[in-house]
């Protein structure tokens, strides 16, 4: 039972990261190689656990956005004007959160400064699509038996394309908050 709640904690504190953590499904695998668990208990608790760090991040960003440039935080709440008159736009929002193969902390943290996008749509669409995303990569964990946790990591944090991925992600999390939006307007 301990190796279950030692999950819970590695994957809450990996999505409580703004960047540079390793992707949830990469732990999953590991705990389910390593310790044998359930896969279908550890799928959920995975969810679960991402889930819950994914909305304190969010949360942390709402909170803290009183740090940020002041004409950032008003050119990202006018992205979220534009999204919240437009139901295609919207749906794209949550189809995003839903599909993404890419990092979601920067999604979660542009979600926290817009104060108007309600998270709980977001977050029930990530948690959603990462049912489906977990399940298919701890269903396949046979191919990495003799991956160790510090393997990953190490993979994770060192590789120039995760490094390129992650640092791409904050610089457009920045570019979005310095684009001067309409609000709206055609």
């Amino acid at each position: 039972m301990s190796h279950y709640f030692l999950a819970v904690a590695v994957i809450a504190g990996a999505n409580l990261l703004p960047a540079f953590a390793p992707p949830t499904w990469s732990i999953l695998v590991f705990f389910t190689l390593r310790y044998h668990m359930n896969p279908v208990a550890l799928v959920l608790l995975g969810v679960l656990s991402a889930t819950l760090g994914r909305t304190i991040l969010a949360k942390v960003f709402r909170e803290i956005r009183t740090w940020l440039p002041k004409g950032y935080v008003t050119n990202m709440e006018r992205i979220g004007a534009k999204i919240e008159k437009n139901p295609r736009q919207a749906f794209g929002l949550l189809a995003l959160f839903f599909l993404s193969p890419i990092s979601s902390a920067q999604l979660f943290e542009a979600a926290g400064i817009i104060k108007r996008i309600k998270l709980g749509p977001l977050l029930f669409a990530f948690a959603g699509g990462r049912l489906i995303s977990y399940s298919i990569y701890v269903s396949g964990a046979s191919v990495l038996k003799e991956t160790s946790l510090g393997q990953i990591v190490t993979k994770e944090l060192t590789s120039p394309l995760a490094i390129t991925i992650q640092v791409l992600m904050i610089l457009g999390l920045i570019a979005l908050g310095n684009v001067k939006w309409n609000g709206g307007r055609k």
